[in-house]
C-alpha cells in the first residue's frame, strides 16, 4: 500500500497539468522570473519568438530582452518595481529576439508572493503583436493622411456633426466659406448657418431626419456667412454609423455655388428670350388676326339694328378674340420674367394642351402638329413655365429641322419604376425632319453648339432642356439618324402630391351697384370705356388721369366709398403709391389696382390686382368683394 499523501499527490497532478499547459502555448511566451528579474522558467512560447532554448535563457537576466536605450533608461528595473508595488505592470514596446532583430510586444509583468505575502518572483506574460502595430499604424496613417487631404479641401466645406447636430470637426474650406474658425464653431449647431425663415421652417432639423431614415440628404438653398452675407449653397448631409448599425453622427459637405447659379439665371433668362424671339413672329400673326376679329365685331355693331341673336355671336366672337390675347400676353410675361425653378406638382393633362397652342405658333403652316395626351398621366414635380420653354425650344428645333414641312408629333406615357428612379412621366416630341449625325447627336445638348448659320441659333435651346430635365429630378435623351427625324425624351419624376388644377369663374352678367368710385386711369381710351361701364351699372364714377389728381381730390374733401387705380401711371404717385398713400390717410377705403404688367409688387403689399385685359364682369366681382371686406391689411 503506497503510504503517499493523496492530498499532495492530487496537488503535483494538477501543477504538472498546468506546467503542460503553459509549455504548450506558443503564441505567448509565459515564464517566471525571481525577485531580482532572472529567468527562472521557460515556455515553448518563449522559445518560439524570442529564441531562446530553455537551456539558454534559465538564469539570464530579463533586461537581456529589452533594446539598448530602454537598458540605458532603467525601464526594466521601473516594471518590476511597479509590478511589485502596485501587483502589475501592463506595457507595449520594443523588444529584441536572440538574432537582434526587433518585434512590438504586449507585456504583462505580475508579482507573485507566497502565503506569508512575501515577493518570490513575477509572472510574465509577452506577446508577439507586430502586425497588429503595423495593421493600427498603418489605419493611424491613413486616417492622418485623409484629415490631411479634408483640411486642404478648400472648395468644399467637410465638417461633422454629432447626432444632435452639433459640429465636432471643421475643415479649412468650412472656415474659408462661412467664416467661423475652428475654435468659434466647435460645439455649436450647425442650424447657425441657415437664414432665419429655414430656421422657423425647422428644415435643420428635417434634414437630419430625411438623412438618417433615407441615408442620405441632398438640396439646395440659401446659408448664411459669419458676416450676415448670404451665398446659395449646394448641402450633402450623410449619417455615419458604427458597426452595429447606432447613429454615431453625420457627414456634412457644403458647396459655396453663387456664382453658378447666377451664371444658371442669366443662361435660363437668354433661353427665355429666345424662347420668346421664336414665338415673335406666331404671335404677330395671330394678334393681327384677333385684332381684325375684334375690329370687325365692333365696326358690325356700329351699323344698323340686327336681330339678338346675330348681334349674340358678333359680341361672343370679340370676347373670345380678347381672351385669346390675353392668353397670349400672359404667357409671354411669364416666360419674360426672371425667376429661378420653383417645382411644384402640375397636372400635365391640364399644362399640355395650352402648350400645343403655343407650338402651333412657333411652326409653319406645313408642319402637322400630332398630339397623343392621355387622360390618366400621373402629376409630375416641376416649373411649368420651364416646362412650356422647353417644350417651345424643342418645337423650334423641330421646324428648322423640317425646312420643307412635315410632322411634329407630341407624346405622353407614364413610365412605371424599372428600378432606376421611381415612376416617370416621359415627353416625347419627334419630327420627320433632318436627323443628325452621330457626331453632332452627342453634343446637341451642350450649351452654345449649334449647326445653324450665323444669326440663326445661339445653341442654348436644347441646353435649357436638358438642364430643365435635370433640375427637375429627370433627364433628358435624344435620339436621331441622319434623314430619319430626331426625337427628344423628356422624364420627369411623378409625384404624390395633388396638382392644383385652374378654376374657371362661370361667366355671369355683371350686377352693379351704387358705390362711389374714384377711378385713376392715364389711358385715354381705356379710361372712358371703363366709366361708361361703370356708370352704366349705376355707379357713380370720378375719373382722373393721375395718382396725383386722386390724392388732390380726396384732399379737398372728395367723399368716395373705393378707389380702382392702374399702377403705371406718370409722375411720382403711381398707382402702387397712390394705394399705399390711402391706406396710411384713410385706412378703411378699399383699393383696387390693375395693371398690364407684373402684379406681384402689390400682391406682396395686400393690394387686390386685376390683370388686363379684365372683363367687366371680373371688375364688378372685384369691387363688391372689396367693398364687402373695407379692412386694408
Amino acid at each position: 500500500m503506497s503510504t503517499q499523501d493523496p492530498v499532495h499527490g492530487d496537488l503535483v497532478g494538477a501543477e504538472q497539468r498546468f506546467q503542460l499547459l503553459v509549455d504548450g502555448i506558443s503564441d505567448y511566451a509565459i515564464y517566471m522570473l525571481d525577485p531580482n528579474g532572472f529567468v527562472s522558467s521557460w515556455n515553448a512560447g518563449a522559445e518560439r519568438f524570442k529564441g531562446y532554448e530553455t537551456n539558454e535563457i534559465l538564469g539570464q537576466h530579463f533586461s537581456l530582452f529589452y533594446t539598448e536605450d530602454d537598458r540605458k533608461a532603467g525601464v526594466p528595473e521601473r516594471a518590476l518595481a511597479i509590478a511589485g508595488a502596485d501587483g502589475r505592470f501592463e506595457a507595449e514596446g520594443w523588444r529584441v529576439r536572440k538574432d537582434g532583430t526587433r518585434f512590438w510586444a504586449s507585456v504583462v509583468i505580475e508579482a507573485v508572493r507566497d502565503a506569508a505575502g512575501d515577493l518570490v518572483g513575477f509572472a510574465k506574460i509577452t506577446r508577439d503583436i507586430s502586425e497588429r502595430r503595423l495593421a493600427r499604424q498603418a489605419l493611424h496613417d491613413s486616417e492622418q493622411r485623409f484629415r490631411l487631404l479634408v483640411q486642404g479641401v478648400t472648395d468644399y466645406a467637410i465638417y461633422m456633426l454629432d447626432p444632435t447636430g452639433h459640429v465636432t470637426n471643421w475643415n479649412t474650406g468650412a472656415q474659408r466659406i462661412k467664416g467661423y474658425s475652428r475654435e468659434e464653431i466647435i460645439g455649436e449647431h450647425f442650424s447657425r448657418f441657415y437664414t432665419e425663415e429655414d430656421r422657423a421652417d425647422n428644415l435643420p432639423g428635417r434634414a437630419l431626419a430625411i438623412a438618417e431614415a433615407e441615408g442620405r440628404f441632398e438640396r439646395e438653398g440659401w446659408r448664411v456667412r459669419k458676416d450676415g452675407s448670404r451665398f446659395w449653397a449646394h448641402v450633402i448631409i450623410d449619417p455615419i454609423r458604427d458597426p452595429a448599425g447606432k447613429l454615431i453622427g453625420f457627414a456634412k459637405i457644403t458647396r459655396d455655388i453663387t456664382e453658378r447659379r447666377e451664371w444658371e439665371e442669366r443662361l435660363r433668362h437668354s433661353q427665355k428670350m429666345e424662347a420668346i424671339g421664336q414665338l415673335t413672329g406666331g404671335l404677330a400673326h395671330d394678334f393681327n388676326n384677333l385684332l381684325q376679329a375684334i375690329s370687325g365685331c365692333l365696326e358690325m355693331l356700329a351699323r344698323n339694328p340686327m336681330d339678338p341673336s346675330r348681334r349674340h355671336r358678333l359680341l361672343e366672337g370679340g370676347l373670345q378674340a380678347v381672351d385669346r390675347g390675353r392668353t397670349l400676353i400672359q404667357q409671354l410675361m411669364t416666360f419674360s420674367r426672371q425667376r429661378p425653378m420653383d417645382l411644384e406638382a402640375v397636372d400635365l393633362g391640364d399644362v399640355l394642351p395650352g402648350c400645343l397652342g403655343l407650338i402651333r405658333q412657333v411652326v409653319r403652316g406645313d408642319i402637322e402638329v400630332k398630339a397623343t395626351l392621355p387622360a390618366d398621366l400621373w402629376p409630375v414635380e416641376t416649373d411649368p413655365v420651364q416646362l412650356e420653354v422647353a417644350l417651345l425650344n424643342l418645337a423650334a428645333n423641330a421646324r428648322d429641322a423640317m425646312p420643307n414641312g412635315g410632322t411634329l408629333t407630341l407624346g405622353v406615357r407614364n413610365v412605371p419604376d424599372a428600378g432606376r428612379r421611381g415612376d416617370m412621366v416621359e415627353i416625347e416630341v419627334g419630327d420627320t425632319g433632318m436627323g443628325m449625325a452621330p457626331e453632332v447627336a452627342s453634343r446637341a445638348f451642350d450649351p452654345f453648339f449649334t449647326t445653324k448659320p450665323l444669326g440663326k441659333g445661339t445653341g442654348l435651346g436644347l441646353s435649357q432642356v436638358y438642364g430643365f430635365a435635370r433640375q427637375s429630378g429627370g433627364e433628358a435623351r435624344l435620339s436621331s439618324r441622319p434623314g430619319k427625324g430626331t426625337t427628344v425624351s423628356l422624364s420627369l419624376p411623378r409625384t404624390t402630391r395633388a396638382a392644383q388644377r385652374p378654376s374657371e369663374a362661370a361667366r355671369t352678367e355683371p350686377q352693379g351697384g351704387s358705390a362711389r368710385i374714384l377711378m385713376a386711369e392715364d389711358d385715354a381710351v381705356l379710361g372712358p370705356v371703363i366709366t361708361t361701364a361703370l356708370e352704366e351699372l349705376g355707379y357713380c364714377v370720378t375719373h382722373v388721369g393721375s395718382g396725383q389728381e386722386a390724392l388732390d381730390l380726396m384732399d379737398r374733401g372728395g367723399a368716395y366709398d373705393l378707389v380702382f387705380s392702374d399702377i403705371v401711371m406718370p409722375g411720382a404717385v403711381n398707382g402702387l403709391t397712390l394705394a399705399r398713400e390711402i391706406r396710411r390717410r384713410h385706412p378703411d377705403l378699399p383699393v383696387i389696382l390693375s395693371t398690364g404688367y407684373s402684379e406681384e409688387p402689390a400682391v406682396q403689399q395686400g393690394f387686390p390686382v386685376l390683370a388686363k385685359p379684365y372683363r367687366i364682369e371680373d371688375l364688378t366681382r372685384a369691387i363688391k368683394e372689396a367693398l364687402a371686406h373695407p379692412a386694408q391689411p
